[in-house]
């Protein structure tokens, strides 16, 4: 399945380019164009969108919309477990109209627990259908792949190579100098939980056993998806596991120390969605959102965002700043089972690796 899906992605490129990934988890915040807010809007005639990549994407494409539509539009932005865990919150409540951005997965558990409702957009023609949801419940926007993210520096300092294995983040001269998110709070995580999962068999105590040796050369577990970029840039961390794209933007603003490079056993990767919303309080302007980020116009904002993944919509222009697809191993990933599976291993984590961070 996997050869198939990744054959895909690169017929949409075009050619065998991949721009990292999702995902895209970040610092919390919010914007109506210009304006920060921690809630959503309650009048009707506004669009509330749950925004789930980076701050400035978030701010970029709501901004763009209400140009081009004349909805006045506000976000939120949460990393993809706070996203999920704030739907489930108000649940029979919504808050928001259309979710969008972050991985399939974590729409996956959303779709099992009713907080999504069925919508086909025309423009969801252009997707294949390995990247959006039979029923309609979410459509995909963009693809992303999971990577390792260095300091030279300190690599060079502590005589470490740069890691090419899951198992090269378990070198002694490591302790404390990897850096990876909780997979409760950051769906970049999760996509890192379910590919170790996946690369041992899809045997949990496997998987368990290898994250508790791993948790020996954490620090601490971080928020959000791209903290441990912040931190590998500063030097506080040697290596990030990361989206390949999140990591691809700090060098791209300059932290010219930072390398990418990716497990050789294989790495997941990510089709970040979007969706209509149970309950919605502007179904009609979500639906107008979902037709929008489709386009091949509106998918090209995010590399003016500093944005790199790779546009699903085969018009789109990919942006020059990529990686070639030749050059990674990807496992097959499941993420339909991944999301139906995600609370049952994020409680484990907590239980047997460590408790999710609160800030």
């Amino acid at each position: 399945m996997v050869g198939t899906i990744w054959r895909r992605l690169a017929a949409i490129a075009m050619a065998t380019v991949l721009v990292g990934a999702c995902g895209s988890d970040g610092p919390p915040g919010s914007m109506p164009a210009g304006t920060t807010s921690d809630t959503a809007p309650t009048s009707a005639a506004t669009l509330s969108v749950l925004c789930t990549v980076d701050e400035g994407w978030c701010a970029a494409q709501t901004t763009a919309f209400e140009a081009a539509t004349a909805i006045p539009t506000t976000y939120v932005r949460r990393s993809a477990g706070d996203a999920l865990a704030l739907l489930r919150a108000a649940a029979g409540k919504a808050e928001f109209s259309v979710w969008w951005g972050g991985s399939s997965d974590g729409y996956e558990a959303a779709k099992t627990e009713g907080l999504l409702e069925a919508y086909r957009s025309p423009n969801a023609a252009t997707v294949p259908t390995a990247y959006k949801d039979a029923s309609g419940l979410w459509t995909g926007v963009y693809a992303g792949v999971l990577a390792f993210c260095s300091n030279s520096h300190s690599l060079a300092m502590a005589a470490v190579p740069e890691p090419t294995s899951w198992n090269a983040l378990l070198a002694q001269p490591l302790a404390g100098k990897v850096s990876m998110a909780h997979p409760t709070t950051s769906g970049t995580a999760y996509t890192a939980l379910w590919t170790i999962r996946t690369l041992n068999g899809n045997s949990d105590d496997t998987t368990f056993a290898y994250l508790a040796k791993l948790k020996n050369n954490v620090a601490a577990f971080t928020k959000g998806g791209t903290d441990p970029v912040v931190l590998v840039a500063k030097g506080t961390a040697s290596v990030g596991v990361v989206f390949a794209h999140d990591c691809l933007s700090a060098i791209n603003k300059g932290e010219k120390q930072l390398t990418v490079s990716f497990p050789k056993e294989g790495t997941g990767y990510e089709i970040g969605a979007t969706a209509l919303l149970h309950g919605a309080p502007n179904p009609g302007a979500a639906r107008k959102w979902i037709d929008w980020v489709l386009t091949a116009k509106a998918q090209e904002i995010g590399a003016t965002a500093n944005a790199f993944q790779l546009p699903l919509n085969p018009d789109a222009t990919v942006p020059s700043l990529s990686v070639k697809l030749n050059d990674v191993t990807r496992i097959d990933y499941d993420a339909n089972a991944a999301g139906a599976r995600r609370k049952a291993l994020t409680d484990r984590f907590e239980k047997d690796i460590a408790p999710a961070p609160t800030q």
